[in-house]
């Protein structure tokens, strides 16, 4: 699936590509990692907490928005290792890791010492020792190393699958090879020379692309578009979602047109299920923007469901940015600027 034409010394396409397998994949092993009496009965859960960073926080905010239609009980994600105060006996807790050493341990130590019901996903050492220390659900996430950036497949179905296990919200696996069939489909349209992916990267160039998207799924489709462009083409992009930046950023493209027309793109991330107020609002949004923006694109998310809605975003969007990387000669694999600060005695970790 790698794309020859570009540098990739790290296999970042192929990682990238393998999303459709990777859900199915995520789906077996989580029900693995969960059976038996591994999850605690959904009785004794009052509040689920989730803690990761970087695809790890993204499959978290994911897990969260695809649950919340269903979910009778509040579900907070923190992006960081602080632990709420409301964490005890009778919280269901994430600790979510796709790289070493990151603050997710520390959160998982802290929950445990808590006494709550702690459940561990990823590729991290580190976590995986903690897990098996205190007795934890684990499950282990791939790819891992380098291309664990590209495992957001794999770090956000066991979340479903833990929940459903814990019979806190619906059995997941329909939805997962429904969206991994359609998602097999689009890939290879989305692969071939001069396709979607490609000639949206064209169009939107050496533009920064500032990406919308509509609370819940499409706003987490969002941020990881904004997440990968940075990541694999080493490029500025900002990410944000509606309706919050109608309150307050929408503001900002009043004036500056006349630089903004030469440096920003817009990205609209659309879906079949944002409902009537959203699609009106971004209406509203384009209008504003139109006269202010190099370029305004539309991007529609296709799939069932919102979880196939979701990965459709984001597969494209990947793909986006690596071909992206690809026109400007960037290796995508590599994050020196990323390495450095959260190397060991760094000012944060990875």
């Amino acid at each position: 699936m790698t794309d020859g034409r570009y540098l990739d010394t790290l296999g970042m396409w192929e990682a990238a590509a393998a999303l459709p397998e990777q859900l199915t994949a995520a789906l077996e092993t989580s029900r693995r990692a969960f059976g038996g009496d591994a999850l605690p009965p959904g009785e004794a859960v009052r509040a689920v907490a989730a803690f990761g960073e970087g695809t790890a926080a993204t499959a978290c905010h994911a897990a969260a928005a695809l649950a919340a239609p269903h979910l009778r009980l509040p579900f907070w994600v923190g992006d960081g290792a602080t632990v709420p105060a409301f964490v005890d006996e009778h919280t269901l807790v994430f600790a979510v890791s796709c790289a070493e050493g990151t603050d997710a341990v520390g959160a998982a130590q802290e929950a445990v010492a808590r006494r709550a019901r702690v459940v561990a996903v990823g590729s991290d050492g580190e976590l995986a020792a903690v897990a098996a220390t205190a007795g934890l659900p684990w499950c282990p996430v791939t790819p891992g190393g380098p291309l664990a950036r590209s495992a957001l497949g794999g770090a956000t179905v066991p979340l479903l699958s833990a929940l459903a296990g814990a019979a806190l919200a619906p059995d997941p696996t329909a939805s997962v090879h429904a969206a991994a069939a359609a998602l097999g489909r689009r890939r290879d349209a989305w692969l071939a020379p001069g396709g979607p992916a490609e000639e949206l990267a064209r169009r939107i160039g050496r533009t920064i692309p500032l990406v919308y998207g509509a609370d819940g799924v499409g706003a987490v489709a969002a941020h990881w578009w904004k997440a990968q462009v940075n990541l694999n083409a080493k490029a500025p992009s900002f990410a944000a979602a509606l309706p919050g930046l109608s309150y307050d950023e929408l503001a900002g493209w009043g004036q500056g047109g006349d630089v903004t027309r030469q440096t920003m793109s817009l990205v609209l991330l659309r879906h079949g299920g944002e409902g009537p107020p959203a699609a009106a609002l971004f209406e509203e949004v384009r209008a504003a923007t139109d006269e202010v923006m190099a370029d305004v694109f539309e991007v529609e998310g296709e799939g069932d469901d919102d979880l196939g809605r979701f990965f459709d975003l984001a597969l494209l969007g990947e793909l986006v940015s690596l071909h992206l990387a690809g026109r400007e000669g960037v290796d995508p694999g590599p994050v020196p600027a990323v390495d450095d600060v959260h190397l060991p005695g760094g000012v944060g970790r990875s």
